[in-house]
Protein backbone atom coordinates (compact mmCIF):
# COMPACT_ATOMS: atom_id res chain seq x y z
CA UNK A 1 0.00 0.00 0.00
CA UNK A 2 1.45 3.32 -0.92
CA UNK A 3 1.23 5.95 1.50
CA UNK A 4 -0.95 8.51 1.57
CA UNK A 5 -0.24 12.61 2.00
CA UNK A 6 -3.39 14.55 2.84
CA UNK A 7 -3.00 18.21 3.55
CA UNK A 8 -6.14 19.16 5.71
CA UNK A 9 -7.03 22.13 7.61
CA UNK A 10 -9.19 24.32 5.12
CA UNK A 11 -11.51 23.46 6.44
CA UNK A 12 -10.57 20.43 9.69
CA UNK A 13 -14.17 19.85 9.31
CA UNK A 14 -13.88 18.21 5.51
CA UNK A 15 -9.92 17.02 6.59
CA UNK A 16 -11.56 14.59 9.13
CA UNK A 17 -14.07 13.62 6.83
CA UNK A 18 -11.19 12.69 4.29
CA UNK A 19 -9.44 10.72 7.04
CA UNK A 20 -12.99 8.86 8.13
CA UNK A 21 -13.43 7.95 4.18
CA UNK A 22 -10.00 7.06 3.24
CA UNK A 23 -9.75 4.68 6.06
CA UNK A 24 -13.45 3.09 5.77
CA UNK A 25 -12.64 2.10 1.84
CA UNK A 26 -8.87 0.32 2.99
CA UNK A 27 -11.15 -1.81 5.64
CA UNK A 28 -13.60 -2.57 3.12
CA UNK A 29 -11.28 -3.72 0.25
CA UNK A 30 -8.80 -5.29 1.95
CA UNK A 31 -11.04 -6.66 5.06
CA UNK A 32 -9.90 -7.11 8.80
CA UNK A 33 -8.29 -4.47 10.58
CA UNK A 34 -6.51 -2.91 7.64
CA UNK A 35 -6.64 0.97 7.82
CA UNK A 36 -5.28 3.57 5.48
CA UNK A 37 -1.26 3.98 5.65
CA UNK A 38 -1.23 7.92 5.55
CA UNK A 39 0.59 10.99 6.89
CA UNK A 40 -1.68 13.93 7.71
CA UNK A 41 -0.49 17.77 7.75
CA UNK A 42 -3.09 19.90 8.70
CA UNK A 43 -2.39 23.83 8.34
CA UNK A 44 -4.04 26.39 10.15
CA UNK A 45 -6.29 28.23 8.41
CA UNK A 46 -6.52 31.68 9.51
CA UNK A 47 -3.05 32.84 7.99
CA UNK A 48 -4.26 30.89 5.07
CA UNK A 49 -7.83 33.21 4.95
CA UNK A 50 -5.92 36.31 5.34
CA UNK A 51 -3.25 35.72 2.32
CA UNK A 52 -6.52 34.57 -0.19
CA UNK A 53 -8.23 38.45 0.92
CA UNK A 54 -4.73 39.63 0.36
CA UNK A 55 -4.55 38.38 -2.59
CA UNK A 56 -1.41 36.70 -2.12
CA UNK A 57 -1.74 33.71 -3.80
CA UNK A 58 2.01 33.81 -4.26
CA UNK A 59 2.93 33.12 -0.91
CA UNK A 60 -0.39 30.91 -0.54
CA UNK A 61 1.54 28.70 -3.03
CA UNK A 62 4.50 28.74 -0.79
CA UNK A 63 2.68 27.81 2.04
CA UNK A 64 0.99 24.66 0.21
CA UNK A 65 4.84 23.98 -1.83
CA UNK A 66 6.01 23.80 2.22
CA UNK A 67 2.83 21.69 3.48
CA UNK A 68 3.31 18.63 0.43
CA UNK A 69 7.06 18.80 1.03
CA UNK A 70 6.63 18.32 5.09
CA UNK A 71 4.24 15.50 4.32
CA UNK A 72 6.78 13.64 1.65
CA UNK A 73 9.44 14.24 4.02
CA UNK A 74 7.18 12.14 6.26
CA UNK A 75 6.65 9.49 3.95
CA UNK A 76 4.11 10.00 1.47
CA UNK A 77 3.99 8.29 -1.62
CA UNK A 78 1.68 11.73 -3.57
CA UNK A 79 -0.65 13.72 -1.95
CA UNK A 80 -4.30 15.14 -2.07
CA UNK A 81 -4.35 18.92 -0.97
CA UNK A 82 -7.98 18.59 0.89
CA UNK A 83 -9.25 22.00 -0.93
CA UNK A 84 -10.83 23.14 -4.24
CA UNK A 85 -10.12 26.40 -3.63
CA UNK A 86 -6.03 26.16 -2.60
CA UNK A 87 -5.64 23.92 -6.26
CA UNK A 88 -5.17 27.38 -7.31
CA UNK A 89 -1.76 26.89 -6.12
CA UNK A 90 -1.10 23.43 -7.67
CA UNK A 91 0.39 24.99 -11.29
CA UNK A 92 2.86 26.74 -9.36
CA UNK A 93 4.13 23.90 -7.15
CA UNK A 94 3.66 20.80 -8.65
CA UNK A 95 7.70 21.21 -10.23
CA UNK A 96 8.74 21.67 -6.84
CA UNK A 97 7.59 19.11 -5.18
CA UNK A 98 9.07 15.59 -5.53
CA UNK A 99 5.68 13.34 -5.47
CA UNK A 100 2.51 13.51 -7.64
CA UNK A 101 -0.46 15.78 -6.16
CA UNK A 102 -3.41 14.22 -7.00
CA UNK A 103 -5.70 16.90 -8.77
CA UNK A 104 -9.54 17.10 -7.00
CA UNK A 105 -10.62 18.75 -10.16
CA UNK A 106 -8.79 15.82 -12.75
CA UNK A 107 -10.67 12.92 -10.33
CA UNK A 108 -13.84 15.00 -10.66
CA UNK A 109 -13.85 15.42 -14.48
CA UNK A 110 -13.10 12.12 -14.47
CA UNK A 111 -16.70 10.95 -12.39
CA UNK A 112 -18.56 13.77 -14.74
CA UNK A 113 -16.66 11.46 -17.96
CA UNK A 114 -17.73 8.53 -16.50
CA UNK A 115 -21.99 9.43 -16.07
CA UNK A 116 -21.50 10.74 -19.91
CA UNK A 117 -22.47 14.27 -18.56
CA UNK A 118 -20.90 17.04 -21.16
CA UNK A 119 -22.27 20.66 -18.97
CA UNK A 120 -22.43 21.09 -15.04
CA UNK A 121 -23.23 23.35 -12.74
CA UNK A 122 -20.22 24.37 -10.13
CA UNK A 123 -20.72 25.39 -6.37
CA UNK A 124 -17.84 26.76 -4.30
CA UNK A 125 -16.03 29.70 -3.08
CA UNK A 126 -16.47 33.01 -5.26
CA UNK A 127 -12.60 32.06 -5.87
CA UNK A 128 -13.24 28.97 -7.08
CA UNK A 129 -16.45 30.21 -9.13
CA UNK A 130 -14.76 33.19 -10.58
CA UNK A 131 -11.51 32.92 -11.34
CA UNK A 132 -9.91 30.32 -14.30
CA UNK A 133 -8.04 27.86 -12.65
CA UNK A 134 -10.72 25.38 -11.77
CA UNK A 135 -13.39 26.00 -15.12
CA UNK A 136 -10.76 26.31 -17.44
CA UNK A 137 -9.10 23.11 -16.37
CA UNK A 138 -12.54 21.23 -17.07
CA UNK A 139 -13.33 22.84 -19.52
CA UNK A 140 -10.05 22.78 -21.95
CA UNK A 141 -8.40 19.04 -20.18
CA UNK A 142 -11.75 17.08 -20.47
CA UNK A 143 -14.50 19.25 -22.37
CA UNK A 144 -16.65 19.83 -19.67
CA UNK A 145 -19.15 22.88 -19.95
CA UNK A 146 -19.13 24.97 -16.65
CA UNK A 147 -22.21 26.82 -15.09
CA UNK A 148 -21.81 28.68 -11.68
CA UNK A 149 -24.58 30.41 -10.06
CA UNK A 150 -25.80 34.12 -9.72
CA UNK A 151 -23.84 36.77 -8.64
CA UNK A 152 -26.08 37.04 -5.65
CA UNK A 153 -26.32 33.41 -5.15
CA UNK A 154 -22.14 33.05 -5.17
CA UNK A 155 -22.10 35.66 -2.28
CA UNK A 156 -23.97 33.31 -0.68
CA UNK A 157 -22.38 30.16 -0.88
CA UNK A 158 -19.48 32.42 -0.29
CA UNK A 159 -20.84 33.67 2.84
CA UNK A 160 -21.99 30.53 4.17
CA UNK A 161 -19.24 28.13 3.80
CA UNK A 162 -16.91 30.48 5.40
CA UNK A 163 -19.03 32.20 8.81
CA UNK A 164 -21.29 28.92 8.95
CA UNK A 165 -19.49 25.62 7.47
CA UNK A 166 -15.85 26.60 9.14
CA UNK A 167 -17.44 26.96 12.42
CA UNK A 168 -19.50 23.57 12.45
CA UNK A 169 -22.74 25.32 12.07
CA UNK A 170 -25.03 23.53 9.81
CA UNK A 171 -28.36 25.49 8.75
CA UNK A 172 -31.02 23.84 7.48
CA UNK A 173 -32.32 26.61 6.02
CA UNK A 174 -28.59 27.62 3.93
CA UNK A 175 -29.06 23.80 2.87
CA UNK A 176 -32.52 24.33 1.47
CA UNK A 177 -31.16 27.76 -0.58
CA UNK A 178 -27.97 25.61 -1.31
CA UNK A 179 -30.62 22.99 -3.08
CA UNK A 180 -32.44 25.70 -4.77
CA UNK A 181 -29.39 27.25 -6.47
CA UNK A 182 -28.43 23.40 -7.10
CA UNK A 183 -32.12 23.03 -8.75
CA UNK A 184 -31.38 26.71 -10.71
CA UNK A 185 -28.59 25.42 -12.35
CA UNK A 186 -30.16 22.33 -13.45
CA UNK A 187 -32.93 24.36 -15.05
CA UNK A 188 -30.13 26.30 -16.86
CA UNK A 189 -28.81 23.30 -18.82
CA UNK A 190 -26.70 21.50 -15.94
CA UNK A 191 -26.74 17.83 -15.99
CA UNK A 192 -25.53 17.58 -12.42
CA UNK A 193 -23.55 19.81 -10.05
CA UNK A 194 -20.11 19.82 -8.48
CA UNK A 195 -20.01 20.03 -4.84
CA UNK A 196 -16.77 22.18 -5.89
CA UNK A 197 -16.31 23.14 -1.89
CA UNK A 198 -15.18 20.42 0.34
CA UNK A 199 -17.22 21.50 3.20
CA UNK A 200 -20.05 21.62 1.17
CA UNK A 201 -21.36 17.73 1.22
CA UNK A 202 -21.26 18.23 4.98
CA UNK A 203 -24.98 20.66 4.57
CA UNK A 204 -25.86 18.83 1.14
CA UNK A 205 -26.59 15.42 0.48
CA UNK A 206 -27.25 13.43 -2.63
CA UNK A 207 -30.77 12.28 -1.04
CA UNK A 208 -31.75 16.24 -0.79
CA UNK A 209 -31.95 16.61 -4.36
CA UNK A 210 -33.13 14.44 -7.41
CA UNK A 211 -29.99 16.70 -9.59
CA UNK A 212 -26.88 14.52 -9.76
CA UNK A 213 -24.35 15.64 -7.16
CA UNK A 214 -20.38 15.15 -7.70
CA UNK A 215 -18.94 15.25 -3.83
CA UNK A 216 -15.47 16.45 -4.52
CA UNK A 217 -14.56 15.29 -0.86
CA UNK A 218 -15.41 11.56 -1.57
CA UNK A 219 -14.45 11.32 -5.13
CA UNK A 220 -11.13 12.86 -4.14
CA UNK A 221 -10.51 10.29 -0.99
CA UNK A 222 -11.67 7.60 -3.20
CA UNK A 223 -9.03 8.03 -6.18
CA UNK A 224 -6.62 8.31 -3.21
CA UNK A 225 -7.79 4.87 -2.31
CA UNK A 226 -7.23 3.30 -5.73
CA UNK A 227 -4.05 5.27 -6.51
CA UNK A 228 -2.21 4.12 -3.20
CA UNK A 229 -3.67 0.37 -3.91
CA UNK A 230 -2.36 0.33 -7.48
CA UNK A 231 0.84 -1.81 -8.07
Amino acid sequence: MKTIGIIGGMAWQSSAEVYKIVNELINKKLGGQHSCQCVMYSVDLDPVLILRDEDNWEKLADMMEDAVKRAEAAGADFTMICSNTMHKTVSAIKDRVSKPILHIADVTAQAILDKGFKTVGLMGTKFTLTQDFYKDKMERDYGIKILIPEEDDIAFIHHVIYEELDYSIFSPESARRFVEIIEKLHSKGAEGVILGCTEIPLLVKQEDTKVPLFDTTTLHAEAAVKLALED
